[in-house]
Parts: structure tokens; C-alpha cells; sequence
């Protein structure tokens, strides 16, 4: 009996051996096939990737490129503007010369310093630089920079009364800001205190 169950066990187990084995290979050319099929998402997801990137780059290329045509001169015109500010300045100084005030001398050199001005100005609006507006508009931190407040009850607060600085645009892109002062309402603790003053005048006259 026992040789038979042994020449059993002999016979079954190659049996078994080889069935383990087929369902091994089986299962290792499925891992196998699974692997290639993820390499395959994998390299699409890079590929896919790397489309984008490029693109990408692409479109900042493109940018840098019309930036630097339409701005070229951006730094340039920046630093010319203070050949303006110069000229404002010689005109203002040669006014209050009191050798020169009222002479023929002062009105000549104004009108070539004008000359220049309005040459330089056009110059400016011909590449697509034009002065911001100022006075009476509403103060806007995007365009002006506030440099003081002056009283001033007939105006909304925040109105620009006075234009410290030209400031400039260049197509869309601010140049510079507008240095301006705006009006303020006075403080009625202010004004209550001034009419107390006023009434203890009267009262004592």
C-alpha cells in the first residue's frame, strides 16, 4: 500500500510541478504585459509633457519678442524724460533771474528752449509716449503719486490741483507717475475751532 501511495505521489508530483510552473509563467508574461502597457502611459504622459513645455517656451519666446519690439526703448525714453524735467527747470531759473526778468535776451532764450520742448514732445508722441493727464482728474495710484494735500473746499478730496512732475505713458506701460498735490476738505474741528476764535473776537470787541 505504501509503495503504491508513493509511486502515486511520484507520478503527481511532476504533475503539479508543471502546472505551478505554466501558472508562473502565465502570470509573469501577464506582469510583463502590464509593465509594458504603464511604459507606454508613462512615455505618453512625458511626451505629453514635453509638448507642453515647449509650447510654453514657445508662447514666452513670442512674448519677449513683441515685448522688446513694441518696448524696446522703454529705458531709454525713461531717461530722456529728465532732458524735459532739465529744459522746465532752465526755464523756470532763467524766470527768476532778476537780470534777465522782463529782458529781450530772456524771451529769445525761452523761445528756443520751447522749441526744443515741443521737438522733444513730438518725438515722444511719435514712438507712442504721451503725458498723463493731471489737474482735475481724480487721483489714481496706477498713474499719479500724491506728494501733498492742500486745502481746498471747492474740490472733492483726492482732486490733483497741482502738478509737481509730468509723468508719461508708453502705450500701455506706465513710464512714470504723475507727482502731483491733491485738494483736502478741512477738518471741521478745525473749522469749529476757527469760528469759536472768530466769535470771542466779536464778543471781546
Amino acid at each position: 500500500m505504501n509503495e503504491e501511495n508513493t509511486k502515486k505521489e511520484n507520478i503527481e508530483k511532476p504533475a503539479l510541478e508543471k502546472e505551478n510552473k505554466d501558472l508562473n509563467t502565465i502570470k509573469k508574461e501577464k506582469e510583463k504585459e502590464l509593465t509594458l502597457e504603464e511604459k507606454i502611459i508613462d512615455l505618453e504622459d512625458k511626451l505629453s509633457r514635453a509638448y507642453a513645455e515647449m509650447e510654453n517656451q514657445r508662447r514666452r519666446y513670442e512674448k519677449e519678442k513683441d515685448d522688446a519690439f513694441e518696448y524696446g526703448g522703454f529705458s531709454f525714453a525713461k531717461e530722456a524724460l529728465n532732458l524735459l524735467d532739465n529744459l522746465d527747470r532752465s526755464k523756470i531759473s532763467l524766470g527768476n533771474d532778476e537780470e534777465l526778468k522782463n529782458s529781450d535776451s530772456l524771451k529769445k532764450i525761452t523761445e528756443h528752449l520751447d522749441v526744443i520742448q515741443n521737438d522733444m514732445i513730438s518725438i515722444f508722441k511719435k514712438n507712442n509716449i504721451e503725458q498723463i493727464e493731471t489737474i482735475n482728474k481724480k487721483l489714481d495710484p496706477n498713474y499719479h503719486q500724491a506728494m501733498m494735500e492742500i486745502e481746498d473746499s471747492s474740490k472733492e478730496s483726492g482732486t490733483i490741483v497741482q502738478e509737481i512732475q509730468k509723468g508719461f505713458m508708453m502705450k500701455d506701460r506706465l513710464l512714470r507717475p504723475s507727482l502731483v498735490a491733491v485738494s483736502k476738505k478741512r477738518d471741521e474741528t478745525e473749522k469749529k475751532d476757527e469760528k469759536n476764535k472768530n466769535n470771542q473776537k466779536n464778543d471781546e470787541n
